[in-house]
């Protein structure tokens, strides 16, 4: 079984409901089991012109399923609560976004998936909550803790939603 790291966020409509429908459905697929999550927190949209701001979140769970599977299995979670995917250079709006963080402490770089998240040690809204339920995690490729990684940020700021977990 492996430890996983998943990054949920939403930006449109009932956000924290996405959030909570994404990790119940992730969590009933028999070769996942959430272990832990963290609280909801609330950010400005990342790179993209939207004046909807996302909700965040990141959850621990353990995994028989391959990391292709498991992709395959969050977007088809992701296209169930009604995420839309086009082709696009730009991110979007979206109802519900999946990421895989890390996977153990594998490294993979292929077309359709890259792990650890390439851009996870730049982003304040994966990093906070993963700081909540892993903060001594060491990233496969920095060698350095969750908690070192956020003290190099650049854009620290976060808010808290809710202290509620999804």
């Amino acid at each position: 079984m492996a430890i996983v790291y998943l990054s949920l966020g939403s930006n449109l409509g009932d956000r924290l409901g996405y959030l909570q429908q994404a990790t119940s459905l992730l969590n009933a697929v028999p070769e996942i089991n959430v272990v832990s999550t963290s609280s909801f927190y609330e950010t400005e949209p990342w790179q993209m012109e939207s004046e909807n701001w996302v909700v965040n979140a990141v959850i621990q769970a353990v995994t028989s399923l391959s990391p292709e599977k498991l992709l395959d299995e969050c977007q088809r979670i992701e296209t169930l609560l009604g995420r839309k995917r086009e082709p696009q250079t730009k991110y979007s709006d979206r109802t519900i976004d999946i990421d895989i963080i890390f996977y153990d402490n594998m490294v993979l770089n292929t077309e359709r998936l890259t792990i650890p998240h390439k851009l996870f040690h730049k982003r304040a809204f994966m990093m906070v909550p993963m700081l909540e339920i892993a903060q001594d995690f060491v990233h496969p490729l920095f060698k350095k803790t969750i908690m070192e990684l956020y003290e190099e940020l650049d854009n620290p700021e976060m808010v808290l939603l809710y202290g509620t977990r999804v």
